[in-house]
């Protein structure tokens, strides 16, 4: 199920978060409390699994973070978020939507490829590692 994140999903996500290569906790913590859209996915038990963290103006949004805890990987879940933030975002008069991934996850930018994200640039230092990001966007 997606849904969005609510104020007692916290210590979970924070625990989720600790999968992304760089995790932020007072992006999260923002986030939770609006207004960037927040949307989780969850186990049958509600238990959120996944997070998705868009910010987003009149024209476009921007993903900021989307994680999916490893156990519940290849599942369909960060297709999900995505498509339940593409709905949001659509709905709050957003056309385009972007994102930036490391050039080494492979995994993620088949993804957003197989979703129609077109890679449109580079963010020079974007990483702590020093690399770049690949920046990739697609209409809504």
């Amino acid at each position: 199920m997606i849904r969005p994140a609510e104020p007692a999903d916290r210590e979970t996500l924070r625990e989720v978060q600790t999968h992304l290569r760089e995790p932020n906790p007072p992006l999260l913590d923002y986030a939770i409390e609006g207004p960037p859209l927040t949307l989780v996915t969850t186990a049958p038990d509600d238990t959120p699994v996944g997070y998705l963290v868009a910010f987003y103006d009149d024209e476009a949004g921007y993903v900021a973070e989307l994680v999916v805890a490893p156990d519940y990987r290849r599942e369909g879940r960060a297709r999900r978020l995505l498509g339940g933030a593409f709905d949001r975002l659509r709905d709050a008069g957003c056309s385009r939507i972007r994102l930036a991934v490391h050039p080494d996850n492979d995994a993620a930018r088949t993804l957003y490829e197989s979703l129609g994200f077109a890679d449109v640039g580079r963010e020079e230092d974007h990483y702590d590692d020093g690399r770049e990001a690949i920046v990739m966007t697609r209409d809504l």
